[in-house]
C-alpha cells in the first residue's frame, strides 16, 4: 500500500523565510537611532568652540599709513648701506678666455678693453696709464701626448692702483655654463664619495649614467657623473709683484685652503678601492694639469681622493645660476700693496667644447 505524508523538514523549510523576515525585524527595531544634527556639535568648551582668548587688530588708514612709510624708509636706508658697502668692495676682472688665439707668443701686448672690467672705490687713473697686459707660452708636451692639443700658459699683467685690504680673493667665473641643468646636477653618487662601495653595473644604473661605468675596461669609474668629469682644471700661481723694470720684487702669496663652506667636507671620504679596480674619468684620461693621469689609469697609491681637493669640493658644489664665480684662492691676512703685478695660469680648460668663456 502506497502512503503520501508531508515530511516535518519540508515544514521547517516552508517556515524559515518567515522566522527570518521576523527576525530581521527584530534586528532593525534594535539598532539605535541616529542622533538629532544639534546632539553632534563639538563639547561646549573655549578650545572646541574657538573662544580662546585672542588680539584682533582694527587696521585703519591712520595706523596702516605710518606703518608703510617706516618700513619703506627702514628698507630705504637699508639698502643704501648696502649699496655703498658694494661700491667699497675693489675688484678687477680679466676675461683670459681668447689668450691662446689672440696674446702673442713670449712677448707682451694690451689687452682688448673689452676683456677688462674694474671698479676701485679710489682713483684708478693709474688703469688708463698702465692698461692690463698679457702673454702666451706654449707648455711641452709630455712624453707620448705629442698627438694632444696644444697647452699654453697665459701670463697677464695688471695694476693695482690702491691697496686692497685684506680679505683678498681670487675666483675663476664662467658664463653659459649650466651647472643648474636637471640631469648634470643629479650626476653623481653620494654612497662613493663617502668611500662606501659601489659596483659598476650600481654606478651605470643610477644617477651617474652614462659615466659610472667604463665601456672598455668594465671597471667602475671614479669619482662618477657629469659634475666630477667636467671638472674646472686651470692653474693659478700666486701674483708676483713687479717693480719699475717689470722685474719679479716680490710674491703675494694666496692660500688653496679654506676655500670651501663650513661642514662641506664631511661629504667625502678618503677612498679605500684597489686602483686596479677603479678608471678615471673619460676627461681625466689622458690630461694632463691637477685633475690628468697621462697614462689612464689609476697607479698604486695615488687614487684620487676629495676628501683633500678643495678644488673639487668647490666644484661639486653646483651654482644655481649659468653666469657662476666659483673661490680659486684666498689671503687673509696680508694687504695687497699698490703697484704691478703678474698673474701666471695655466690655461687647460677645453671652453670651447662646452660654448662656455673661460674665467675671468
Amino acid at each position: 500500500m502506497l502512503e503520501l505524508r508531508r515530511s516535518k523538514n519540508s515544514e521547517e523549510y516552508n517556515s524559515k523565510p518567515e522566522r527570518e523576515s521576523e527576525n530581521e525585524g527584530q534586528d532593525f527595531d534594535k539598532k539605535e537611532k541616529k542622533k538629532p544634527y544639534a546632539q553632534q556639535r563639538p563639547a561646549n568648551t573655549a578650545l572646541r568652540q574657538q573662544r580662546l582668548k585672542a588680539w584682533h587688530p582694527i587696521l585703519t588708514h591712520s595706523t596702516v599709513l605710518p606703518l608703510l612709510f617706516g618700513l619703506g624708509t627702514f628698507f630705504a636706508v637699508l639698502g643704501a648701506v648696502m649699496y655703498w658697502s658694494a661700491l667699497q668692495v675693489n675688484e678687477l676682472t680679466i676675461r683670459y678666455s681668447e689668450c691662446r688665439d689672440e696674446a702673442p707668443t713670449n712677448d707682451v701686448a694690451p689687452i682688448p678693453s673689452k676683456y677688462v672690467s674694474y671698479r676701485f672705490h679710489t682713483s684708478s687713473m693709474e688703469m688708463y696709464n698702465n692698461p692690463p697686459q698679457w702673454s702666451k707660452a706654449l707648455v711641452p708636451p709630455g712624453p707620448g701626448h705629442e698627438n694632444n692639443p696644444k697647452r699654453y700658459n697665459c701670463t697677464l699683467y695688471f695694476t693695482i692702483p690702491a691697496q686692497m685690504d685684506t680679505s683678498v680673493f681670487l675666483y675663476y667665473k664662467l658664463t653659459k655654463f649650466y651647472q643648474n641643468h636637471r640631469r648634470y646636477m643629479k650626476s653623481v653618487d653620494s654612497m662613493q664619495m663617502l668611500n662606501k662601495p659601489r659596483t659598476a653595473d650600481q654606478l651605470q644604473g643610477a644617477e651617474c649614467k652614462p659615466l659610472g661605468k667604463d665601456p672598455v675596461t668594465g671597471l667602475s669609474v671614479y669619482p662618477c657623473g657629469l659634475i666630477a668629469n667636467s671638472v674646472f682644471n686651470d692653474t693659478y700661481q700666486s701674483p708676483v709683484l713687479l717693480d719699475q723694470n717689470n722685474q719679479p720684487k716680490s710674491i703675494y702669496e694666496m692660500s688653496e685652503k679654506n676655500i670651501i663652506w663650513s661642514g662641506e667636507a664631511s661629504r667625502y671620504k678618503t677612498p679605500t678601492y684597489s686602483a686596479k679596480d677603479v678608471v678615471p674619468p673619460p676627461f681625466w684620461q689622458g690630461a694632463e694639469g691637477p685633475f690628468g693621469y697621462p697614462s689612464g689609469r689609476y697607479e698604486e697609491g695615488k687614487l684620487f681622493d676629495p676628501s683633500k681637493n678643495e678644488h673639487f669640493q668647490v666644484w661639486m658644489r653646483t651654482a644655481a645660476f649659468p653666469t657662476l664665480r666659483k673661490l680659486y684662492m684666498r689671503n687673509d691676512t696680508a694687504p695687497m700693496q699698490a703697484g704691478r703685478y703678474s698673474l701666471l695660469i695655466g690655461d687647460n680648460y677645453p671652453v670651447n667644447m662646452y660654448g662656455a668663456w673661460s674665467p675671468e
